[in-house]
């Protein structure tokens, strides 16, 4: 059921506690019989409702109960719209309320919150700290901000199984990481942000489902598309509760968690067939800003093919996202620091006039022929807004897709380094630090996984065979061996920042450094300005 706009007006899923007790809600549609299991042995038989379907509300039950579903006596399952999996995706959910949380910052102080001007930093939570917990990160938010970030990007954190892991496998898209601490750690973390004036998106992944704890199926086939990505199974979005599975997802974040916003990983792999009137991408866009109420949110596309159509606004028949990430630039940068021409690199030469057409039209591929895919690359983008491309010399792909987690800075002289990052911070795209840089980290960051042995070796093939791509990769000798494990938990300890690494005179020249840049972003005139049109140049 929807209105007259499209919104859904179905009750929502999972959990949600009343002054009465819990109401449950899920969808099931090939399921005759639906029973709630306690933890204590107690079963509870579910209603079903119209298109597929079933609710209960049990009286005088309270949040931090825990629970499963038993489906034609098979199960028991943890609920697919669960908010906490204390123990992991494959354990009990956990009711969770959260409405019980006492936010200190009241409303959000940056009402008229927008992306022109901001200054990002992508950040892993189990790596950030020694701690790797929501509560440890919040330490490091006032030097941040200090130094002049003003958005903390924060890596997904939908419930995924191991003990460590990137967060992009998630298969519990409500439930915030257990191993990061409990969701009221992860409101604490973003009320700690607020009270510091940093804003908080978080990388949401709606491409694929994680391999293991994946219990959609059990529920339903229907959840999966035929069409699976290069990640694995695909979210089936023709699928009307399917979609509103996500869409709902898409608020919860927003409203329950009171976030600025979200960042959406390879949306050019979220497949939408058009058997609705909007696009799942308009639509999530449409849904977040509802949960976001009077507050402004800023909504970010990671589009390997650069369509610049999603940040149209959706009356104009885009996707409403407020920017966009430019890979292109970060590849002419790299060729510049290392000298390096190989892969997705190799269509980029690193020479003066990149980086001139760079500043003043954003990505340097908008449909021209691109050798390395043999085929046209990116889209038109001469109205695009310069501030509505997000920038970077280090992200964690770009950083991990390297033998050893190499940093550009340990790739480049210093002289070169600085000066590639001055371009980088007095041009007009958006500027977005990974974990680390500001302070000249060299610490790597590394593909780490941990994943039961059956998933395991497919997963360290996957990555050995993805990085033969690059010539310098490939010609290693006992490149095997090289790799690091990414089940090692080694691999993950490696990545780990700590006070030592920004305790040394480097890391303080460095610090002053970019944030002398930051200033001059911000307060020269004619660099502050980011209009269309503001910058031109020639080699």
């Amino acid at each position: 059921m929807r209105d007259s706009i499209g919104r859904s007006t179905k009750p929502p899923l999972g959990a949600t506690v009343s002054p009465t007790g819990v109401q449950f809600h899920l969808w099931a549609p090939h399921t005759k019989r639906v029973e709630l299991l306690l933890n204590d042995g107690r079963r509870y038989p579910a209603q079903a409702q119209e298109d597929g379907y079933f609710s209960l509300h049990i009286s005088g039950l309270k949040q931090g109960c825990f629970y499963r579903y038993v489906l034609d006596g098979c199960g028991p399952f943890p609920d697919p719209a669960s908010r906490f999996q204390p123990e992991g995706p494959h354990g009990w959910s956990e009711v969770i309320d959260p409405s019980s949380y006492t936010w200190t910052t009241g409303e959000w102080l940056l009402p008229n919150l927008q992306l022109a001007g901001q200054v990002l930093y992508e950040l892993h939570l189990g790596t950030f700290t020694k701690e790797g917990t929501y509560r440890a990160a919040e330490q490091e938010f006032k030097r941040l901000r200090e130094l002049g970030v003003t958005v903390l990007e924060i890596m997904p954190i939908h419930e995924f199984c191991g003990e460590f892991g990137w967060g992009y496998d998630g298969v519990a898209f409500f439930a915030p990481y257990h191993r990061y601490g409990r969701p009221d750690d992860f409101r604490h973390m973003v009320d700690a942000a607020h009270a510091e004036g940093l804003a908080v998106l978080l990388d949401v992944v709606y491409n694929h489902f994680g391999p293991d704890g994946n219990c959609f199926g059990e529920y339903c086939p229907e959840y999966f598309s035929r069409r699976a990505s290069e990640w694995g199974s695909a979210p089936n979005f023709d699928n009307a509760p399917v979609r509103e599975y996500f869409l709902q997802n898409v608020a919860a974040w927003i409203h329950e968690y009171r976030l600025d916003g979200l960042r959406f990983d390879a949306t050019q792999a979220i497949a939408d067939s058009g058997h609705h009137e909007e696009h799942i991408l308009a639509s999530m866009s449409r849904r977040a800003r509802e949960a976001a109420g009077n507050r402004k949110i800023i909504l970010v596309s990671e589009c390997e093919r650069q369509w610049s159509h999603q940040l149209k606004s959706i009356a104009e028949g885009g996707h409403g996202f407020d920017g966009m990430w430019n890979d292109d630039l970060h590849h002419s940068m790299t060729v510049r620091l290392t000298g390096r021409r190989e892969a997705y690199y190799s269509d980029h030469a690193g020479n003066p006039q990149e980086f001139i057409s760079a500043a003043k039209y954003g990505p340097l591929f908008q449909g021209q022929y691109y050798g390395w895919q043999k085929a046209p690359r990116g889209t038109d983008c001469l109205r695009v807004e310069p501030w509505q491309w997000i920038t970077f010399l280090e992200n964690h792909d770009q950083v991990a897709n390297t033998l050893r987690g190499t940093r550009p800075k340990a790739q480049s002289s210093p002289g070169m380094y600085r000066a590639m990052a001055a371009y980088w911070l007095l041009t007009p795209g958006t500027p977005m630090f990974f974990m680390g840089q500001e302070y000249g980290s060299e610490r790597p960051f590394l593909y780490f996984s941990d994943q039961k042995p059956e998933i395991h070796e497919k997963v360290r093939n996957g990555r050995l065979t993805f990085l033969k791509q690059f010539d310098s990769v490939r010609d290693t000798e006992d490149l095997a061996h090289l790799l690091p494990d990414p089940g090692n938990p080694d691999t993950f300890q490696r990545c780990k920042l700590g006070p030592d690494d920004r305790a040394t005179e480097e890391a303080a020249q460095y610090r002053e450094f970019f944030r002398d840049l930051l200033q001059l972003r911000s307060h020269e005139l004619a660099i502050a300005q980011k209009g269309r049109g503001m910058i031109d140049g020639a080699p």
